[in-house]
């Protein structure tokens, strides 16, 4: 826990009492700051009390006289509406911030120089974070990892000269954190995404682009037309940085992927970096942006190959982001859960043969039909949840496919088709490209489900 010293004596409002929400209120009082804790869900604030926080309604309370309001990032700030304690907030000129904003005004005062890398995109954050993190500690490094990955910031260890923390930021942090300033910071894409939450794609690229434009370091993958543009004007600020590509072989100075070789450009002139094949945590295009990135991160020591090379070759991946869970027979299974928009499960079916594509859930905005070009690497897919009529409909006569209504019976129905197929390595993918709100609480849990299930199948259970 991070003791909020640079906020002691200060009156601070904290809303949305999820595990960042309890994490900030411990930690503000922790470094001597008034607390007043709130959320408007009675489940939230039972599980709060249950772990000893202590309870102020805010609804009823004027903030007149508080200094900030620290709000979780689930809580609307300005689309579709905004939420009446940001009204509230704003009716009584208190700022508005979060956690990501208190680490770092923390850092500001005990530790400015301290290594601090966060990274953001639309897609690959997760990865790339987990990467980055696994590549310092293979130099050797104490490091700690935490954000919307999972860990709320403020659990980790206070900033210091001897811990690298490695932090990812959604859009919705970043929002929350006008002073964002890391020593590094890795933006990988910006694609539709959260557009409910942030109303324009232009608002939703303004924000992103906060990581960099305040960073010491920037790393950026020029990939999309957004980033490209976000590049070119830091480029004109003079901001130091590093280009990343997979698409532009031919930029005079970054890293880009050159088939499966991650290579540094320096001056027009070529150095490979490492050879991403035979990784499968690293496997596909996509991923090779995100070790790019994840390379560029490390700064000089990007340069010190044998020990890259190390550290990418043992690389784990992340669960739910094509994760490798074993075999039956010549039948392999990917857990790609984590693929929550059509955008994400593309980079699955790319990476991918043979396909027997379990997906649905609740649609995002455009389905699936980004996806169609693609069609033609499935050999069926089974649909589950909400969304099977309406990707049935997308999928028209280009591709068998089964209504399987549950996760459970795609599972059984792909591998039943996929071991009795002539396919010489049939590989049965969970990759949604929905929200799993229909059947489950998150994409872990319907990760964890698809794991559980295929676990029973396996030649060897893990």
């Amino acid at each position: 826990m991070i003791p909020l010293t640079s906020f002691a004596g200060k009156k601070v409002a904290v809303f949305g009492l999820g595990a960042s929400g309890r994490a900030s209120a411990e930690a503000l009082k922790l470094g001597g700051a008034e607390v007043a804790a709130w959320d408007d869900k009675p489940a939230a604030r039972e599980k709060a009390a249950a772990l000893g926080l202590a309870l102020t309604d805010l609804e009823s309370l004027d903030l007149k006289g508080f200094d900030s309001l620290v709000l979780a990032p689930g809580v609307p700030l300005t689309h579709p509406k905004p939420h009446w304690i940001v009204e509230k907030a704003k009716q009584a000129g208190v700022e508005i911030i979060g956690d990501i904003e208190l680490f770092c005004r923390e850092r500001r005062a005990i530790a400015p120089k301290s290594p601090f890398v966060a990274i953001t995109g639309t897609n690959g954050k997760s990865t790339t974070t987990a990467l980055v993190a696994h590549l310092f500690a293979t130099f050797g490094y104490k490091v700690e990892v935490g954000g919307n990955i999972g860990t709320p910031i403020l659990t980790l260890s206070p900033p210091s000269p001897e811990v690298v923390h490695v932090i990812e930021c959604s859009s919705f942090q970043i929002d929350l954190a006008p002073t964002l300033d890391p020593w590094v910071g890795v933006l990988l894409n910006v694609t539709p995404d959260h557009l409910d939450r942030h109303g324009t794609m232009e608002n939703y690229a303004a924000i992103k682009e906060r990581l960099v434009t305040r960073a010491d370091a920037a790393v950026i993958a020029i990939d999309d037309a957004v980033t490209v543009k976000i590049a070119e004007r830091l480029r004109r600020r003079g901001k130091v940085g590093t280009s990343v590509s997979i698409t532009r072989p031919k930029i005079e100075d970054g890293i880009i992927l050159d088939g499966t070789r991650l290579v540094r450009r320096v001056q027009g002139r070529s150095l490979t970096i490492a050879d991403l094949a035979g990784i499968p945590s690293l496997r596909g295009a996509h991923n090779g942006q995100n070790a790019a990135a994840a390379v560029a991160a490390l700064g000089a020591h990007g340069f010190s190959l044998e020990i890259v090379t190390k550290g990418l070759s043992t690389f784990p991946g992340l669960p739910h982001r094509l994760e490798e869970l074993g075999r039956r027979g010549k039948v392999l299974f990917i857990n790609d859960s984590k693929a929550t928009n059509a955008d994400a499960a593309e980079k699955a079916l790319l990476s991918l043969e043979s396909i027997y594509w379990i997906l649905g859930g609740r649609a995002k905005e455009g389905g699936i039909e980004p996806l169609k070009p693609l069609f033609s690497k499935v050999i069926k897919a089974y649909l589950i949840g909400e969304a099977s009529d309406l990707f049935a409909k997308t999928i028209g006569d280009a591709i068998p496919y089964e209504f399987c209504g549950t996760l459970d019976q795609a599972v059984d129905r792909a591998t039943r088709d996929a071991e009795e197929s002539s396919n010489e390595a049939p590989i049965v993918l969970l990759s949604p490209a929905c929200a799993s709100f229909d059947q489950f609480p998150d994409f872990e849990k319907r990760g964890d489900k698809f794991r559980e299930l295929v676990q029973a199948k396996l030649d060897e259970p893990k």
